[in-house]
């Protein structure tokens, strides 16, 4: 099989930029929170280098 794409863009001015705020608003509530919780994993992974993990909690109990 050979397929081929197809390269189309679209250049418009910043100033006839459409608001980010308007698309997000157009979602529903689970796909933002999708959304975001997907941002703040790669941005755990990017800045601490760490695995996703509960925190560990520690009591001390006076015997």
């Amino acid at each position: 099989m050979n397929s081929t794409v197809k390269k189309c863009y679209t250049k418009i001015s910043l100033h006839d930029q459409k608001s980010d705020l308007a698309y997000w608003q157009t979602q529903s509530y689970q796909a933002r929170i999708a959304a975001l919780e997907e941002l703040r994993r790669d941005y755990q992974r990017w800045r601490y280098d760490a695995q996703s993990r509960l925190q560990r909690v520690y009591t001390i109990v006076k015997r």
